[in-house]
């Protein structure tokens, strides 16, 4: 089980947007072994004088996985995890964990006794691996309809991997999050992509549209072995009406057939709604692929994550977790 999620240089990159520190537990035993990355968060409040700890996925996927399992120890293992990682939570103060897990992976279904572990959302993928031609096995009718409107009006498409300079793609995302009032906590600021071009260079592919010598959409990907990632992406608002982004999957998804890559993952909607408008869109591009993506809630400490809750004057509203972060301006647990 590899990917990039699962990288502990990935979740360095969202220690500022966290406001944390990226942590990896490693467990060993002679059931098997289990890595688990998080990013661990100072609590906003203090109890007792004392200071307490969260910890969450980094931004996207991940969550605790088996790497080994000797025969038959399958629930051993996962057991014996959990009893040392409280271990490890009640010595670092760690109150309680939110948890994105792998929709690909399903890591979900190894720790659903670990954790409260809940479906969330259908997330969309693109098959490459065993189509001669993913374009017309996967997108849509319309999809492929639009597709050939806007490369008969003239949109082309580039692809560059490991970029070294990531301007245009910055202007165009800027522009795209202050048009759909984006909540700040996709507002990556130039440190985010400079550490991305600094630690992640060679798993970075930029897909580029070009319409008469400019750029008019783009869209930031992450490679990994024979995945690919969708990661963030904009458009020009005055060039919409080109439906540049049709041009951008068409072009990355010949990329990848071309390079030997198996599957495109490009996650789920905006929201749990099964007819979210997002969700929607990105399924024009994977009619056929679909994976389940489940989040899993733990309280390591009741008794302080009780008090946690009482010095925040957190209602109980149960759908956030951790409930004491609930009236912070910044949800930065929520789904």
């Amino acid at each position: 089980m590899k990917d990039l999620f699962f990288l502990k240089s990935y979740g360095k990159l969202y220690e500022k947007v966290e406001q944390g520190r990226c942590k990896e537990f490693v467990f060993e035993s002679s059931y098997g072994e289990v890595r688990h990355i998080f990013i661990k968060r100072e609590v906003p409040m203090s109890i007792n004088g004392e200071t307490w700890y969260d910890a969450i996925t980094p931004y996207g996927y991940g969550g605790p996985r088996i790497t080994r399992c000797a025969k038959g120890c399958h629930s051993k293992l996962v057991s014996a995890f959990e009893e040392a990682f409280l271990k490890y939570c009640t010595d670092e103060r760690i109150v309680s964990e939110f948890v994105r897990f792998h929709p690909i992976f399903e890591n979900a279904n190894d720790f659903s006794k670990c954790y409260d572990v809940s479906f969330q959302r259908e997330t969309v993928g693109t098959t490459i691996d065993g189509h001669e031609d993913p374009v017309t096995s996967e997108f849509s009718k319309s999809a492929k309809k639009t597709l050939r409107r806007s490369l008969n009006a003239g949109v082309t498409y580039r692809i560059t991997k490991s970029p070294t300079d990531l301007s245009d793609f910055k202007r165009i995302y800027y522009e795209t999050m202050n048009r759909v009032q984006a909540d700040c906590y996709y507002f990556f600021d130039d440190i985010y992509f400079d550490n991305c071009l600094q630690n992640l260079a060679e798993r970075i592919v930029l897909a580029e549209a070009i319409y008469d010598g400019q750029v008019i959409a783009a869209e930031l990907h992450f490679l990994f072995e024979d995945i690919m990632h969708t990661h963030l992406s904009g458009t020009i608002s005055e060039f919409h009406q080109l439906s540049p982004i049709y041009v951008l999957q068409y072009g990355i998804v010949r990329w990848c057939k071309e390079n030997g890559i198996k599957l495109i993952h490009a996650g789920g909607g905006r929201t749990n709604d099964a007819d979210d408008s997002l969700y929607k869109f990105k399924k024009k591009f994977g009619q056929h692929t679909g994976f389940s993506f489940y989040t899993g809630r733990k309280i390591w400490n009741a008794e302080i994550y009780d008090k946690l809750c009482k010095k925040a004057g957190a209602n109980q509203d149960k759908s956030f977790f951790p409930l004491y972060r609930a009236n912070a301006n910044k949800q930065l647990s929520n789904v």
